[in-house]
């Protein structure tokens, strides 16, 4: 799961995710640096709380560590679509009817702009096409109440079993784990 960014001074950038999917996602956020830059338009990552007036109340990092608490918070699954199976996982649906229960959002409607608030954040990911789709921006909101939309936490381990070579099943078994430390190799 290693990709080169080449830069302009000849420069070469290696970048390691743990799986298939968080490179997806490093490669999609690059690209949309790329473009914007490209287009002469300064790049420059918006915080959600500003662009969709999120209430200064509402506190991202703790609700995020609620949500993973191994006995009240999302229970995580393993899920299975396309022949594919969702490892570390739970749906969109099971993310609004946790904030629903936990009466962190008032109604559904509510919980959309929160769960997308932490998509955008990266609190949560998406895994698997629908919810990819949705927030790569194919959707009317990043975030989707289905029960086929499936998310996952950045340090839960999530791997997908059923899209890979049976060489990749090795590797997916030694990168599984919590994640000590994230970051990115500034030179090589």
């Amino acid at each position: 799961f290693v990709f080169k960014l080449t830069v302009a001074k000849q420069q070469d950038h290696f970048f390691q995710a743990a799986y298939l999917e968080e490179r997806d996602a490093w490669v999609r956020d690059i690209k949309k640096a790329i473009h914007c830059i490209d287009g002469g338009q300064r790049f420059a990552r918006k915080s959600t709380r500003k662009s969709i007036r999120l209430p200064e109340t509402i506190n991202l990092s703790a609700l995020y560590l609620s949500m993973k608490d191994p006995e009240k918070g999302i229970k995580e699954l393993k899920l299975e679509k396309d022949k594919k199976v969702f490892n570390h996982c739970f749906t969109g649906t099971s993310v609004i009817d946790w904030l629903v229960s936990s009466n962190s959002i008032r109604n559904r409607k509510e919980g959309l702009m929160l769960a997308s608030s932490l998509l955008s954040e990266g609190y949560l990911h998406p895994a698997g096409d629908t919810s990819k789709a949705a927030a790569e921006g194919l959707s009317d909101t990043p975030f989707l109440d289905l029960s086929d939309a499936y998310y996952y936490f950045p340090d839960s381990g999530f791997f997908c079993e059923g899209n890979s070579s049976d060489d990749d099943v090795i590797l997916k078994e030694e990168f599984r784990g919590l994640v000590v430390k994230q970051g990115c190799l500034l030179k090589q």
